[in-house]
């Protein structure tokens, strides 16, 4: 069995433009779902809700899904925002943030807010993908090191990416070209690294 397309178990346009551009590099062609599948994200960790969505895709559309779960992880808020990177806002911890013009630029107000006066801005960007062809399949993981900046930096990208310096540079990540962010992305790395496990077991 040879992998050629696979369907991306979610509608964020961000994603999908990242994933399209990652794969087709690898002959590997991207489906999306006709409809959206409300997945609960119940589980603790990036990979158990990676999980979670691919199954719920495969049972549904019975062709290999990939699934990602990703977010940014700050150690000196306690990990935040993890597994909650997309919903922050309205997350307990540190407060709700209004909504004023969309929800990543709450998300982004939120961690501004409670990284101020911080001296430690490390941070990481991780992902998690899974790829399901339902009674099997196969996961992978990519991380970005870096810090939070004190402002909002750039106009690329998606999410956390304008307040986010990966390692080395002096850009933020929504400061570099697409083909720049592909190179060091965690998005980008878990998708080498799937490649890699794919390829070591026949399936490219």
């Amino acid at each position: 069995m040879s992998l050629r397309k696979v369907l991306l178990a979610t509608r964020n346009p961000g994603k999908v433009e990242e994933m399209r551009r990652l794969l087709e590099v690898y002959g590997i062609y991207v489906e999306l779902p006709d409809k959206y599948i409300e997945v609960e994200e119940s589980g603790s960790s990036f990979l158990e809700n990676a999980y979670l969505k691919a199954q719920a895709y495969h049972r549904e559309y019975l062709m290999p899904v990939l699934a990602d779960d990703s977010g940014l992880v700050i150690p000196s808020i306690d990990g935040y925002p993890g597994v909650f990177s997309s919903r922050f806002y309205q997350h307990e911890y540190g407060g709700k943030e209004e909504v004023v013009s969309d929800k990543d630029e709450a998300n982004i107000r939120k961690v501004l807010r409670l990284m101020k006066g911080k001296q430690d801005r490390s941070a990481k960007f991780v992902a998690f993908l899974v790829l399901s062809f339902g009674d099997a399949g196969y996961w992978a993981k990519g991380e970005c090191r870096g810090k939070i900046l004190e402002e909002p930096r750039g106009s690329g990208g998606f999410g956390y990416d304008p307040i986010f310096e990966p390692e080395g540079l002096e850009k933020s990540m929504a400061q570099l070209r697409p083909e720049e962010k592909d190179a060091i992305s965690h998005r980008g790395r878990a998708v080498r690294n799937l490649v890699s496990i794919i390829k070591s077991g026949g399936m490219l």
